[in-house]
């Protein structure tokens, strides 16, 4: 089946040679990705690096701007670097190394998830950098602060809120289940976060049901302009779908600042967001022009395409 090109993808991830490591994410080669790509639609994505250790095998941003030059129509190269780079030190001037990477093309800075606290002095250092040279931030978070990835927030996203604060001109796109679990008033704490095993895999539950009281994060949408939303992977998707009423309603609120993403990691993952947005286009559940923001003009105007 071939599918017209509407989407650009905010957030996806390839390696040039795939690990088959034990225990390591198995992510799609670049010819794989692209061939995901033309299945569901997607004229082009966001590829970005991974460098922090914490659970999978880091890449450079030499891989990623390489990938992004031998399909410049299809691939655009975001940097990262881990915090604790450079000098391990919340002064170190990683700022310098942000502005060598956008200088060589590339979009913004992420997918950041070094499993430390979003308030910890190197993070707010990496953030204050990032606002510096005019790039914006994806990170994943984590409900823990250990034997897990990603940077650890509290229930309700105070260290969020207060990095929104203190960096009013840095675009922060929100992501993965930490930060989607709270679109919703959490019933318990368990759902906000994948629980490490004793048999090295993840037990991830996500909310379910109705939303019957807005959470904390679409207050904080209204709050801070510069917090955006990246809709990839399966915890957005479960977010925006489980109230068939509010989901269109949010996106729809939020249309300026939402961004269509696959986070496609393995070979076969599914992206079951793609015909939900043009269900919901074609029933009128979101109107034309919030379809047209989210699946594409956002990201066009965000990455300055």
């Amino acid at each position: 089946m071939t599918r017209v090109k509407q989407f650009i993808d905010i957030h996806a991830h390839a390696y040039w040679k795939p690990s088959r490591a034990p225990y390591i994410t198995k992510f799609y080669s670049t010819t794989q990705l692209l061939e995901a790509y033309d299945y569901y639609g997607i004229e082009k994505g966001v590829l970005l690096p991974v460098v922090n250790p914490e659970v999978y095998l880091p890449q450079t941003n030499e891989d990623i701007l390489d990938m992004a030059a031998a399909y410049p129509d299809r691939f655009i190269p975001f940097c990262n670097i881990d915090p604790r780079s450079v000098k391990n030190d919340p002064t170190a001037p990683i700022d310098q190394v942000f502005q060598y990477y956008k200088d060589l093309g590339c979009k913004g800075i992420g997918e950041v998830m070094p499993n430390l606290e979003v308030m910890d002095p190197k993070v707010q250092n990496l953030f204050r950098c990032a606002e510096k040279v005019g790039l914006s931030v994806t990170y994943d978070g984590a409900a823990y602060k250990d034997n897990c990835f990603g940077l650890y927030d509290d229930p309700g996203l105070p260290q969020l809120e207060a990095t929104l604060q203190k960096c009013p001109n840095l675009i922060i796109l929100g992501h993965g289940p930490v930060f989607w679990s709270e679109i919703g008033k959490l019933d318990t704490l368990g759902v906000r976060g994948p629980v490490r095993g004793f048999d090295h895999y993840s037990v991830l539950r996500l909310p379910e049901g109705p939303i019957k009281e807005e959470g904390i994060m679409p207050k904080l949408l209204r709050k801070y302009p510069n917090l955006h939303l990246d809709l990839s992977d399966g915890t957005a998707y479960n977010a925006l779908t489980r109230d068939p009423e509010y989901g269109p309603a949010f996106l729809e609120e939020f249309q300026d600042r939402a961004y269509f993403g696959t986070d496609l990691c393995s070979v076969g993952m599914e992206v079951p967001l793609v015909d939900t947005l043009w269900q919901w286009k074609d029933e009128g559940r979101i109107s034309k022009e919030a379809f047209e923001k989210i699946s594409r003009e956002n990201a066009i105007r965000l990455l300055k395409l």
